[in-house]
């Protein structure tokens, strides 16, 4: 038989989660919160149901270990590519410092060679307060069980919403990044625009390309598959005058690409990257991800309170967008006459 959980506790109560966490928690401040006949109710559905709360995270929300988890679905220290949580984790670092509190490194284990995750229940999460979640693609069954089983996390970086209920998170502000970006280039000239990239996948690609369709919209889209004389082709044709590129690796294919043909950026076409990784980058014009403040963030969000949790006072869950930075560079120019 499937454990009853907090959110089928919410559910048959008529409320929300986190009035059943403030139920179970008992804190005489969140408790005078929660009116009478709703918590009467609550306690009714719990003893209908026979829910049982983990021990462990009733003693850890009680009494605390003033321990946060850093829970990483890939790996953090990979030589052979940039070091894109370096920045994450030193912000992390500070920010647990500042606050007086320590940090978990959790990998999750692998069973038959695959990260165990976190839906199985079988890592150390429990050890710690709370837990900061890492990485480009999170299962959305892990997701399901932290909101579940009531364990306050938060991600670096957004997630969609699941059936459970609504995902904490601190997140770069693509879209937004994106659309000035062609407003800078607006500024300097620039009408015709193309979106070189998936824009699917990772919730950070979906997000800049909605920030082009917001600008631009109807903008035309290239995905870069094939021969990259075949994008040029393509761009040139339509008339493209500033191209704004998903990922690093499509600006060196398409600056290798123009080169052949004997053009120069910005001269002929100028070229904006959206990978926001200015060591990555070199002087392209584009914008810098607020990586350290996105770490720096996260683990505020889980300690400002008197409760280690996500929540706002209101109980609405912490979803948060930081802006990016504008990087000026050689590659943006006014466009040819």
């Amino acid at each position: 038989m499937p454990r009853v959980t907090q959110k089928d506790i919410a559910r048959l109560a008529g409320v929300s989660q986190t009035t059943v966490s403030f139920v179970l928690n008992e804190r005489e401040e969140n408790l005078s919160r929660v009116p009478a006949e709703t918590r009467a109710r609550v306690l009714r559905v719990i003893q209908e149901t026979g829910y049982v709360a983990d021990p462990i995270a009733r003693r850890l929300r009680l009494g605390g270990t003033r321990m946060i988890g850093v829970y990483t679905f890939e790996a953090l220290f990979p030589a052979e590519r940039e070091d894109f949580f370096f920045p994450v984790l030193a912000g992390i670092e500070a920010e647990a410092q500042r606050r007086d509190h320590d940090l978990l490194l959790l990998t999750g284990g692998r069973s038959d060679g695959r990260p165990a995750g976190l839906a199985n229940g079988s890592t150390r999460l429990r050890l710690a307060d709370a837990c900061i979640l890492l990485g480009q693609y999170v299962p959305v069954a892990d997701l399901e069980h932290l909101i579940g089983v009531g364990y306050p996390f938060v991600s670096v970086g957004r997630r969609d919403d699941v059936s459970a209920g609504p995902v904490p998170w601190v997140a770069a502000d693509y879209a937004t990044a994106v659309a000035d970006l062609v407003g800078r280039a607006r500024a300097q000239g620039h009408q015709r625009f193309a979106y070189l990239g998936y824009g699917r996948g990772a919730v950070s690609y979906v997000d800049r390309l909605a920030g082009f369709h917001r600008a631009v919209p109807g903008g035309m889209v290239v995905e870069p598959v094939g021969d990259p004389q075949e994008w040029c082709e393509r761009l040139l044709g339509q008339g493209v005058t500033a191209v704004l590129a998903e990922q690093a690796e499509q600006v060196d294919k398409l600056l290798r690409a123009l080169a052949t043909r004997g053009l120069q950026v910005p001269d002929d076409l100028s070229l904006i990257s959206l990978s926001g990784s200015p060591e990555l980058d070199g002087d392209v014009a584009g914008f810098t991800l607020p990586r350290r403040e996105m770490g720096a963030r996260a683990l505020v969000v889980l300690t400002e309170g008197r409760d280690v949790s996500p929540t706002r006072p209101d109980g609405s869950v912490v979803q948060e967008l930081l802006g990016c930075s504008h990087r000026p560079g050689r590659t943006l120019a006014a466009p040819p006459v």
